[in-house]
């Protein structure tokens, strides 16, 4: 339970009083549903440069939103005043924007059968970290100063960060549904540049977790971005051809983020997604899978319920390259007649693998099997259209020539159609990377167009 002591300015109590109060306020109102939700974060964020202390700066903010309903018309107001006056003109806004607005067939709380009606599990989300500012300098400069010492090439830094961040919030609605819980995200990241004059070249590195004990030491962070940044010395431009292309796990979580996308309920009821009526169809390869478990113990996409308050469960996504569920929240799901599948919101905890993956695949032996093609460690902007599949991205990594990688490359471009894309998925190395909610190892495209000198 969170209370002012753990660096908060609220408790649990206090926010469930609120919710309380707010959808009393509704039914009085005349609201035929209503949901309320109240939030807090709160925070530290430092950054260093070249030694030196550069930014110091305490977030603290909070935050109530109702949503009311007049049968099938919907209003949302939000304040961050927790007055009796502002719950009760919030109300009143919710209201007034309801009364004027056109009927939704697909509006409306989701069903209560769907609700979590008993109390969440304790999914271990909340590790506070007590750290002050003169602590989170020596980290961030730490860290920097590993990326520095690394070799004498590393000429400059965009500087180091350290960040401590918690929240809670409580949710309810008229359905009976009631809920939330605390949460926090530390990090400690750094950007190093390496080369002097017209070779100059920078990467960067960070650590994120729920706990401050599981991050990695600011030193390992700092000495990784500095060989990251290295390895990128003398880079080339490559010929225009049609290679083999393998996505290293930092970049490859972007490609099942886009199956996300494509399968996700506001893309498919709009028609807007090159994977409608994709539901049982095969779109990977028969070898790979996709599960996701949102009651992971300190997961990252971890809750036992979604934004509506819709009860969360383990599933698979994607099995033996068929998809086997979409994400939808329980409007994208009337919209398309089906039910809900809790992920108002977003996915929760997903991992791609492949049925074909033996323990000894891992990175090396994904570049000796490419054999010659391009490994990609950065991607750039944003060329993925979602209607029709296209994909087309400026990007940089490493040429491999005889399974070894020769030299690296920058100023490319590689360009695909998604749907082929994911089919031509042919290995998932062992070297399982976590970004946000989506977990997957190095990927392995047989074949896509690289668009170089």
């Amino acid at each position: 339970m969170s209370t002012p002591a753990q660096g908060f300015a609220h408790s649990r109590d206090e926010f469930q009083d609120l919710v309380e109060r707010t959808l009393q306020l509704a039914r009085e109102r005349g609201a035929s549903d209503a949901a309320a939700e109240v939030s807090e974060g709160a925070g530290l964020s430092v950054s260093a440069r070249l030694g030196k202390l550069e930014n110091v700066e305490r977030n603290r903010d909070k935050s109530l939103g109702v949503t009311v309903f007049l049968g099938q018309r919907r209003g949302h107001a939000s304040t961050s005043d927790f007055s009796d006056k502002a719950l009760a003109d919030t109300v009143q806004a919710a209201y007034d924007i309801a009364r004027f607005t056109a009927e939704d067939p697909a509006a409306g709380l989701p069903d209560a059968e769907d609700l979590l009606l008993e109390p969440a599990p304790d999914l271990d989300l909340f590790h506070p970290w007590a750290l002050d500012a003169s602590q989170a300098c020596e980290l961030a400069l730490r860290c920097e100063a590993a990326a520095l010492a690394t070799d004498r090439r590393i000429s400059n830094s965009e500087g180091a960060a350290v960040s401590a961040q918690q929240s809670h919030f409580f949710a309810g609605n008229s359905r009976g549904f009631r809920g939330g819980y605390a949460s926090s995200r530390h990090s400690i990241s750094v950007a190093p540049i390496a080369g002097r004059g017209a070779d100059m070249q920078r990467d960067a590195w960070y650590s994120s977790e729920r706990s401050a004990a599981d991050l990695a030491a600011p030193e390992s962070v700092g000495r990784y971005a500095a060989e990251r940044a290295l390895s990128r010395l003398k880079a080339r431009k490559v010929a225009t051809a049609e290679v083999p292309v393998l996505f290293e796990n930092t970049v490859a979580a972007g490609l099942l983020g886009a199956l996300v996308q494509a399968t996700s309920g506001g893309a498919l009821y709009r028609k807007a997604s090159f994977l409608v009526d994709s539901l049982g169809q095969p779109v990977l390869g028969s070898h790979i899978d996709i599960d996701e478990d949102p009651l992971l113990p300190r997961g990252k996409g971890s809750s036992a319920f979604d934004d509506e308050g819709v009860r969360t469960q383990a599933r698979s996504v994607v099995q033996g390259g068929v998809l086997q569920g979409y994400f939808l929240s329980s409007y994208s799901a009337r919209k398309l007649g089906l039910k809900t599948t809790g992920h108002a919101g977003g996915s929760h905890n997903l991992v791609m693998k492949s049925r074909c993956t033996a323990a000894g695949d891992d990175l090396p032996t994904l570049i000796r099997r490419m054999q010659r093609g391009l490994f990609v460690t950065e991607l750039m902007g944003q060329g993925v259209n979602y209607v029709t599949g296209d994909y087309s991205r400026g990007a940089s990594g490493y040429w491999v020539e005889n399974g070894e990688i020769a030299f690296p490359v920058q100023e490319v471009t590689i360009a695909g159609n998604l749907r082929q894309m994911f089919q031509d998925i042919v290995a998932i190395g062992t070297d399982r990377y976590t970004l946000g909610t989506k977990t997957v190892g190095s990927v392995l495209v047989s074949r896509m167009k690289l668009a170089g000198s």
